[in-house]
């Protein structure tokens, strides 16, 4: 089997607004979100077989989708898609960084590989049954989900006021979540209000993540931390509080709090994870396929964390349905995903796979067909198209 072809689609799909029980607008302390564009990635090969990919848009859409289809897709055209690591260990390009363009091609082909083996890629991955991985799924309901193939999710919201996060922190927990991811990092004071009123409204029943991505100086991620520790609150993780490659200073504030510590931009940098660990600067680590270059990359980066005694976790970077099922196969079937991944899955208005993914109770469950396990709709794929 050869591949002859890698096509791109970027689209724009709306977010639903808070007013309707969504997440829009999704504040950050860099930005703010009413919809997002997304490329799909389709790879065809000479039998026939097709597989997908998904990925954000980087500087534009025109820019994404060139680096795909004229950079990228003419090195692994002729090529086995069976060849994964041959495909991601050859592409290097001076200068640049393109595991994350690649990364895409290189989940369309597992995608191909598991249709034409008939499999979901999660059972050839080989890890879902490893004692470990059960871990993950450790809710009280956990036995009603056991044969289901479902995994606990994350629900992820951005920066409101303390008082809109509470309200929105206790409708989280009646939903069944047990963990709620929130951005923070445009004023840190307000970011332990936020807290503390969530943790206040919902007493104590969810598990909080902080993400200030690289918001704060040293100085104010220990008064945080310091804040949140006298209030009695003791969050999952604190994501990515300080600017990445500052590994000495990411180990003096692990070790001046009590609260996790959890690089996740740092962890996109080649080799960076493994000088972080060397550094005591994590306690957990927060992965993504994409900058890893894809599903290979991921488990590598798994395997160095779950060696070195840190829990993973997969980032969410409001990933579409072919993202989404990328995902659920990646920390179900390699070992070392231990936390639950985040997912602002249920903010999407729309999606472009035929049959959308549902979440219930705070779990999501993965898909058991061949490959992905999900197939695009073009007529969704045409309504929400940018033109480039």
């Amino acid at each position: 089997m050869e591949i002859t072809g890698v096509a791109a689609y970027p689209v724009n799909v709306p977010l639903v607004p808070l007013e309707d029980g969504g997440i829009a607008p999704y504040v950050t302390n860099h930005n703010e979100l009413h919809e997002m564009d997304r490329v799909l990635v389709r790879v065809d090969t000479d039998e026939g077989i097709s597989g997908w990919g998904e990925v954000r848009v980087f500087l534009s859409p025109a820019a994404t989708v060139s680096v795909i289809e004229d950079g990228i897709g003419p090195l692994v055209t002729g090529q086995s898609p069976f060849e994964l690591e041959k495909l991601r260990r050859q592409l290097f390009i001076e200068y640049t960084n393109v595991e994350l363009f690649f990364a895409p091609i290189e989940i369309a082909c597992w995608d191909i590989v598991g249709k034409a083996l008939e499999k979901p890629i999660y059972e050839l991955l080989g890890g879902w049954t490893a004692p470990e991985q059960t871990q993950r799924r450790h809710r009280a309901h956990m036995a009603d989900y056991e044969d289901s193939h479902s995994i606990e999710v994350a629900y992820c919201l951005g920066i409101l006021s303390p008082e809109e996060s509470a309200e929105k922190a206790r409708r989280v927990r009646d939903d069944g979540y047990g963990v709620l991811k929130t951005k923070a990092g445009r004023d840190w004071r307000t970011d332990v209000a936020r807290i503390e009123a969530m943790d206040e409204a919902v007493d104590g029943e969810l598990a909080f993540r902080l993400d200030p991505n690289q918001g704060w100086t040293l100085d104010q991620a220990v008064r945080v931390c310091a804040m949140l520790e006298d209030a009695g609150i003791y969050l999952e993780y604190v994501e990515q509080p300080i600017a990445t490659n500052a590994h000495g200073s990411l180990a003096t504030l692990r070790s001046r709090t009590r609260q996790p510590i959890a690089p996740n931009e740092d962890t996109y940098i080649p080799n960076n994870l493994r000088r972080l660990i060397q550094a005591d600067a994590a306690d957990v680590a927060v992965l993504d396929m994409t900058p890893a270059g894809g599903i290979a990359g991921l488990r590598q980066q798994a395997a160095i964390a779950e060696d070195a005694g840190l829990p993973a976790t997969h980032h969410c970077a409001f990933d579409l349905g072919v993202r989404t099922a990328a995902v659920l196969h990646a920390v179900y079937g390699i070992p070392g995903f231990t936390l639950p991944p985040d997912s602002v899955y249920e903010g999407w208005a729309d999606d472009v796979v035929t049959e959308p993914f549902s979440v219930e109770h705070g779990m999501m469950t993965v898909p058991d067909a061949p490959g992905l396990g999900v197939d695009i709709d073009y007529d969704k794929l045409e309504e929400y198209a940018i033109t480039v």
